[in-house]
């Protein structure tokens, strides 16, 4: 079974089920205001491999992922473009699926939108206010932390600890509160901004409310999993939990938070600090597959950086996986080794530890070259086993099947070319090809093409 890091328990530790056979998870989507950056590629690309890894397993996956479509970065931009703030999120929503897609990320089961529950924040706030935990003030409604019992736990501090690193820094609403660390859950409308009814005034949800009420309708209480950004688990997954825990309800069993993408300097990637790389821009220039493959390679929980290096050795160790698939295609389909497949979801179940699980998953490649070369009977079940692994992953390979029929002329030319001891013929057909973007690969057999 799936063992995984639990940062309310600070414990590695067995996912539990509620519902044998299923798991309910929850993921904190975008805020759609501008274009995905790296940091919001690893985000889903991490709980890709993990839904797809669960699903390999036999599990059924119900992951509940949202969109943030109201937020002051949504009305700000929309002020300085001067354009209706629908126009910024309904654009920036198709260009987050579109990054998605290219990435191979699976769409989330559901995807819920905050506008589309805003009723059902202000029937909570109204919920809150009624049981005591919330407050009225002349700028909206508040939750009071201090009657939350065990506000802090996802990061283990006491609410005076919290207050005593926070310094001197500025508190939105901090005239209002009662306490400093009193969270809005509504805000009241500023003139010209976007608003909704409720029984305190026209205005807003605060962000903390909305991923609560969608989970909680969605999934229901006792959720399996809540995962997020490092970034996310203060203020705001500890925000949400305190207004489950206000309300009586039972939130997630299980917390599980990824590390960041970071930049050279080892500073996190967000679009607030503006060292941004577009995913768009990088899958323009790479084989989108690549950044897939650069996260396996790294554990979800530490840090990231993605330079020139890693992304060019994951690219070229995406050549190798299209390459053994090329040569493995006639290969007569036999059962996956069982002893390498159990090594893989050791490696996976202990925190999904896909450093571990892709250098079993390389080796495997390596057995299954040699077992080829060397006529052994055990080929076919080498080749099997890292299919297999790559269905868990993700990654789907390339065989090299779609070449067209121009670049394919080519090659046979180039092949024509060595025949004839033409090496500079070759060797300028081979450079054309290399530039309009192909892998080539020539062998005794003849040469092969592969994006």
């Amino acid at each position: 079974m799936l063992h995984l890091y639990d940062t309310a328990s600070r414990e590695v530790r067995e996912l539990a089920l509620r519902e044998p056979g299923t798991v309910s998870m929850y993921l904190c989507g975008p805020t759609v205001y501008g274009p995905p950056h790296l940091g919001h590629g690893r985000a889903t690309l991490v709980y890709d491999v993990l839904r797809r890894y669960l699903e390999w397993t036999g599990l059924r996956v119900r992951l509940v992922s949202n969109i943030t479509d109201i937020d002051d970065s949504i009305i700000n931009r929309a002020n300085r473009e001067q354009r209706p703030w629908q126009e910024i999120t309904h654009k920036c929503e198709a260009v987050w699926f579109e990054a998605m897609g290219k990435i191979n990320v699976a769409r989330p089961t559901d995807v819920p939108h905050a506008t589309e529950y805003v009723v059902e924040m202000v029937e909570m706030i109204g919920q809150l206010i009624d049981n005591g935990t919330a407050y009225l003030t002349d700028d909206g409604v508040y939750l009071s932390v201090e009657k939350v019992p065990d506000y802090g736990l996802l990061v283990h501090q006491s609410l005076d600890d919290m207050l005593a690193g926070g310094g001197d820094r500025d508190v939105f609403g901090a005239d209002n509160k009662r306490h400093p660390a009193d969270f809005v859950l509504w805000k009241f409308s500023k003139p010209g901004e976007p608003s909704w009814p409720s029984p305190w005034g026209e205005g807003r949800p605060g962000w903390h409310s909305e991923c609560v009420v969608m989970s909680l309708d969605l999934l229901g209480e006792g959720f399996d999993l809540h995962c997020g950004g490092q970034d996310l688990k203060f203020p705001h997954h500890e925000n949400e939990r305190a207004q489950a825990v206000a309300l009586g309800r039972t939130f997630a069993n299980h917390w599980m938070h990824h590390g960041f993408v970071v930049d050279g300097e080892g500073e996190k990637m967000s679009k607030s600090l503006g060292n941004v790389a577009n995913l768009l821009d990088l899958m323009e220039h790479y084989d989108p597959r690549a950044y897939r493959m650069l996260l396996l390679q790294s554990h979800y929980r530490g840090p990231v950086a993605v330079n020139q290096d890693n992304i060019d050795a994951s690219v070229k160790a995406l050549a190798g996986l299209d390459a053994f698939a090329a040569r493995t295609s006639s290969v007569a389909t036999a059962e996956p080794d069982a002893d390498v497949l159990a090594g893989f979801r050791e490696r996976m179940d202990d925190d999904l530890d896909t450093p571990g699980a892709t250098a079993i998953m390389f080796d495997t490649v390596r057995r299954a070259n040699a077992a080829l070369d060397a006529g052994g009977t055990e080929a076919g079940a080498l080749v099997a086993a890292v299919h297999q692994m790559c269905t868990a992953f993700g990654l789907v390979l390339n065989t090299g099947g779609d070449v067209p029929a121009e670049a394919a002329a080519k090659a046979a030319a180039l092949d024509a070319a060595r025949a004839a001891k033409d090496f500079a013929a070759a060797d300028a057909l081979r450079a054309e090809l290399q530039a309009d973007g192909w892998t080539v690969e020539t062998t005794k057999a003849g040469t092969t093409l592969r994006r």
